[in-house]
Parts: structure tokens; sequence; C-alpha cells
């Protein structure tokens, strides 16, 4: 049987977004004909993670079957732990533009789950809608397992691989790639570079998906089969190991004499995904004006107003500029949206300095933002040619409810209390005699 440091060199992957797989890392693992035979021919549990309520439309139901060594329900009491998340107050509401440097590395051996720092936040985790931001530094892989049953997770490294092994099976995922992780399904994560950095959506609202195309047409943006998830892989390990849970925003634990990720077969549309960012077919004009952001969007949670998203992930990856007569960067805009922005590498295309990889940026509704002063003067001087922006991925979390600050993240050295100043010294360019 594999053990525990069987885990797959390279990962087995099959694609598409919003599929119903089927997996089985031993012939016969998952059942034929029906999901909870009276007795499985290998000695399974069968079990079903739900991460939609029973009775959804069809088209919104997201669930799986698992085929186990045993069930999940073979553990004790969880108990409080004592040391938890940073970040869990909420600093006073801030109309203020935020600003932060890069975590850095920790001194002191630290894993991912501890490595996290909450930094904003939509709601208490109760709600059944918004989000909760954080940023990560770790050094240490995960000897836990861990389950969010607060919302799903949206993983954007930014330095460091992350090898992720689930209930479901193995992945992968470097720089320029994310990870989806289902709520409540178990998993836990090695460092294979040894140190890693970069960001997380906890999304408590409704599961991300690919958003609807509408004049686009069929293709474009991201792609369903560019998604990859995992392929079935299990250890039969009955050694103890710690199970975290994060429930109502605390952490919570109990101890398992044996390995949770014992799943020899499963079936479902409820499943991790690895998406390569590279693959994102980037839209934009080919006349004049800078389209809306929302071109770039990747993934989207739906919110409860039309339209209006709990979150998207948007990115802001290399691509051809050729608008013509044109201010090339995003323009000055305030926003009904709220956003909170991240850098894996290189140059943000609005901002010249100050915003860095692995740093942080936020603006609530209606705060008045856009290219920094030194961008604002480069573009309006800018002989247009076709250009491209090369070297660089941005992304953003976007919101439709205000990203209340944590007081951890107003109050961490990281923060750059200067930020406004990148638009000190704008130019008057008004010219009245001009006027026809």
């Amino acid at each position: 049987m594999p053990a525990a440091t069987d885990v797959p060199a390279v990962p087995d992957y099959q694609s598409g977004f919003g599929n119903h797989f089927t997996s089985e890392a031993l012939p016969g693992a998952v059942a034929r004909l029906q999901n909870s035979p009276q007795r499985h021919p290998l000695g399974l549990y069968a079990e079903q993670l739900s991460g939609t309520a029973f009775t959804v439309p069809r088209s919104e139901a997201r669930r799986t079957w698992m085929y186990r060594i045993l069930p999940s329900a073979a553990h004790g009491r969880f108990e409080l732990l004592k040391r938890q998340l940073r970040g869990q107050e909420d600093g006073p509401a801030d109309p203020n533009r935020l600003r932060w440097r890069p975590l850095p590395m920790p001194s002191e051996s630290v894993d991912l789950l501890d490595g996290l720092v909450a930094m904003a936040r939509t709601a208490p985790a109760a709600q059944a809608e918004g989000v909760t931001v954080y940023l990560y530094a770790a050094n240490r892989s995960m000897d836990r397992a861990f389950f969010d049953a607060d919302g799903e997770w949206l993983l954007v490294p930014q330095q460091g691989r992350l090898r992720i092994i689930t209930e479901l099976g193995v992945l992968e995922a470097a720089p320029w790639q994310i990870v989806l992780l289902p709520r409540g399904l178990k998993f836990r994560i090695e460092l294979p570079d040894g140190s890693a950095r970069g960001y997380l959506c906890e999304n408590h609202g409704s599961p991300l998906r690919l958003p609807d195309l509408g004049p686009i047409g069929s293709n474009g943006l991201a792609s369903p089969r560019d998604f990859l998830a995992p392929c079935a892989w299990f250890e039969d390990c009955q050694q103890p190991m710690q199970l975290v849970q994060k429930f109502m925003g605390q952490l919570w634990a109990t101890e398992l004499d044996h390995s949770p990720f014992d799943v020899v077969g499963w079936h479902g549309n409820l499943v991790p995904y690895l998406y390569d960012l590279r693959r994102f077919n980037t839209l934009g004009t080919v006349s004049f004006d800078h389209p809306d952001p929302s071109i770039f969007t990747v993934l989207t949670s739906p919110g409860s107003v039309t339209g209006q998203a709990n979150v998207d992930f948007v990115i802001f990856p290399p691509r051809w500029m050729v608008a013509e007569h044109t201010f090339r960067p995003p323009w000055f805009h305030r926003n009904l949206m709220n956003e909170f922005m991240g850098l894996i590498e290189g140059v943000y295309d609005a901002k010249a300095d100050g915003f860095l990889p692995g740093g942080a940026s936020l603006h609530n509704r209606m705060s008045a933002h856009g290219p920094d002063n030194a961008t604002v003067q480069v573009a309006m001087a800018a002989h247009l040619q076709p250009h491209k922006i090369d070297g660089t991925l941005a992304f953003m979390f976007e919101t439709g409810q205000v990203l209340r600050p944590t007081g951890e993240a107003l109050q961490c050295p990281q923060r750059q209390m200067d930020y406004d100043r990148c638009w000190e010294g704008m130019a008057r360019t008004f010219k009245p005699e001009a006027a026809s």
C-alpha cells in the first residue's frame, strides 16, 4: 500500500472546469450503478462531500462521492487551538487608500497555516456572502491536515511552489498559477522549495465559477479545458495526524489515528483545480480607450445583486497595447466595487514605483485612485505605437462589499504610510484658451 512518503513527484491531472469527474487509484474503487452500496467490494466506506445545499438547482449543485478506508466521522472531539490566525480583529472603518510592502519570510519555523495574515474582510465568516483576504509567508511544510468550513480557498502563489495533498489527489502550483480548494475539502501543503509567499482569498459566498462571456461569444478569457483537477491518490497510513478545521473564524483541532487522505476513488464535481494564468486569452481594445478591468476576469462568485460580484478574480497579464489617441494606463476612477490588488512579478502598468511583487493595495468604494504621477507624465507624452506589456502579472480581488482592513494590517510594519504621495505634484495642464 502507498505510504505517506509516496506522494507523486509529478501529479496526474484531468482537465475541464465544472466537469463531473470519476477517478480511481485502484480498479473498482468507485461504486457502480449506485453511490452507496450495502457492502463495497474493496471494503471502503462511501461518503459524500456537499459544497451546496441539496435543493439548489442542478446547475448549481456541487458534490463529490468519496470511497475511503475510514469515514471522516472517525475522529474525536475538536478543541480550540491556542494559536489562532493572525488578523482576527477588524480595524476601524477607514476610507483611505492603503498599500503594503511584501511580508518578510518568517524567522521561526512556520507552516502555511500559521503563516497566514488576514489583511481585510467584508464580513464575519458566519455570513453567507463575503470574502476574507490574506497574505501568507511560510518556511515549513505542513505535518497536519486542514479543512475550511468557512469558505473555499483561492491560492495565488507569488514566490515558491506549493504541493497540495488533498482527499481527491495531489496538485502542484508555482507562481503564475492558481489553486482553487473547495470548502470542506481536507488538504495539507508542502513547500518543495523550502519557503513560499503569496495571497489567499477565502470566499464565503457562492462557489467561484467561470464568468459568462456575453457579447464576447463562446471563446476567450479562461478556457474550461485549461483547468486541471487531480487524479485519485491515497495513503493507507495508521500513524497519528492532527486535523485542523477553521470554523466561524477560529481554528479547532482533533487527533486522528490514521491519514485523512485515504480516498481510493471518487466521482463528482466538487473538486480542487489548478490553472496556469499564462493560458488566459486576454482580450482588449484594438481601436481606442482602455477597457474596463472586468474584461480580465478569470473567476467570479456571483453576489446577491445582479451583475455585482461577491468577488471577482481579475488579472493584468502580459498583453499588447495598440489603442490610438488614448491614455493607455488604467484611467482615474472612483468605483462602487472594492479592490484588493497584488503583484506576482514585474511592474504594474499604473504604478511606476512602490508597488512591489508580494505587496498589496486596498482601494475601497468611491476611493479615488488611478495611475501615479510618474506614470501619467510618461503616458501623456508617449508616442503611441504598438507596445507589449511584458514580464509582469498583477491581479485583483474585487468585491461588491467594503473590505474592512484588520487591525494587524493597519499596524504592521509593511504598511506604506506615505502611499498618497504617489499622486502629489500632479501638473495643471488645463488650457481654457483652447476652448472652441
